[in-house]
């Protein structure tokens, strides 16, 4: 007698797929969304491309500014913590900053998350923080992808990034080409790493020093979970009263790279900047590290915002106007330096 050859059916769920639990997911974040809808949204959340009209009474002649990011190892400590709402903010607050900086006006987002098996509730932590930091910044989440992929992500971790889409008038782009020697260097300071440096900073940390996410140190005055989760600021509410009165010459968001590789691309040819150490207050975060790898100045400039989230380039006879903007918007700043003739590098002092 014959053996039953017969293959047991096999679903995308046996292989780790389960497409049931996908569709719970983008049920509880659809609602998340639809919250931070502009009236310059056309599509509803679920299409297979995201419908956003510019507001033609408002750009004469619109260009589209675009970026796309994501959090990096910083998501690492968001695993230890089970912290997941703070780097959804992350996410668009660093894309928000990169299109403000030459003048764009955020218009709508778009995000990307994938786990080896997604959990909705983590799932909708993290567009909750997206969501809120978008409604913040007037954007509109007007959609995204959610991939769950069996083997590709360690369990209990995901990846997540984000697109984002602004309109700046072509008449008023910020490209650095009014940057001239004599314009005056505003810092406005980080509340900490933001989202850059954190392969560097887990080693020290976790590594290196054995600190355990929970753990108190006295030279951060916080835990070290606490201090490296804060929250990528927002230069958004700053920015948009400067580009209002026109006075910004020039801004360099100062991500990876530091001050030292993200100001001079905003330079023209023949200017340089000298930036004044010790102008503005250094976070004990970064006073920490430095002593835990007895890493060189250079290092932590090239590798650090060392404090400051935005430098501003302002002329100098607009200077008293934007350090009244700044007040007014409830930031603060520094004088950090100035612009002089030089070959697009900056030196420090």
């Amino acid at each position: 007698m014959a053996k039953d050859t017969a293959v047991k059916t096999v679903t995308y769920a046996d292989a780790g797929v389960d497409i049931a639990v996908a569709n719970k997911t983008k049920q509880r974040i659809k609602y998340l969304a639809q919250k931070t809808f502009t009236k310059g949204v056309l599509s509803e959340i679920g299409g297979f491309g995201g419908l956003f009209a510019v507001d033609k009474t408002k750009f004469r002649d619109p260009v589209l500014v675009s970026s796309v990011d994501g959090v990096g190892t910083k998501l690492k400590v968001a695993f230890e913590m089970n912290m997941h709402h703070t780097v959804g903010a992350d996410l668009v607050n660093h894309c928000v900053n990169d299109i403000a900086v030459q003048g764009a006006t955020p218009m709508f987002f778009m995000d990307y998350i994938a786990a080896g098996k997604l959990s909705p509730e983590i799932t909708e932590k993290v567009i909750a923080g997206i969501a809120d930091a978008c409604r913040h910044t007037g954007c509109a989440l007007i959609g995204g992808e959610t991939a769950e992929m069996p083997g590709f992500y360690p369990a209990g971790e995901y990846d997540l990034a984000g697109f984002i889409v602004g309109v700046v008038d072509r008449a008023k782009i910020i490209t650095g080409e009014k940057v001239q020697a004599g314009d005056v260097l505003i810092g406005l300071p980080s509340n900490g790493l933001h989202t850059n440096g954190y392969s560097l900073a887990r080693k020290l940390l976790f590594e290196i020093a054995r600190y355990s996410p929970d753990k108190y140190v006295n030279e951060l005055k916080a835990k070290v979970g606490n201090e490296l989760m804060r929250t990528h600021k927002s230069y958004w509410p700053v920015v948009r009263r400067l580009l209002d009165a026109d006075c910004v010459n020039a801004m360099a968001h100062i991500t990876g790279g530091g001050i030292t590789e993200n100001l001079p691309r905003v330079l023209p040819k023949g200017i340089g900047a000298i930036v004044e150490m010790g102008s503005w207050p250094l976070l004990p975060i970064f006073e920490h590290l430095q002593k835990l790898g007895n890493i060189p100045q250079d290092e932590m400039l090239r590798t650090f915002n060392m404090g400051i989230g935005m430098v501003l380039i302002v002329p100098s006879k607009k200077f008293k106007k934007v350090q009244t903007l700044i007040d007014r918007a409830g930031e603060k700043a520094y004088t950090i330096g100035r612009v002089v003739k030089g070959d697009r590098k900056v030196t420090y002092s």
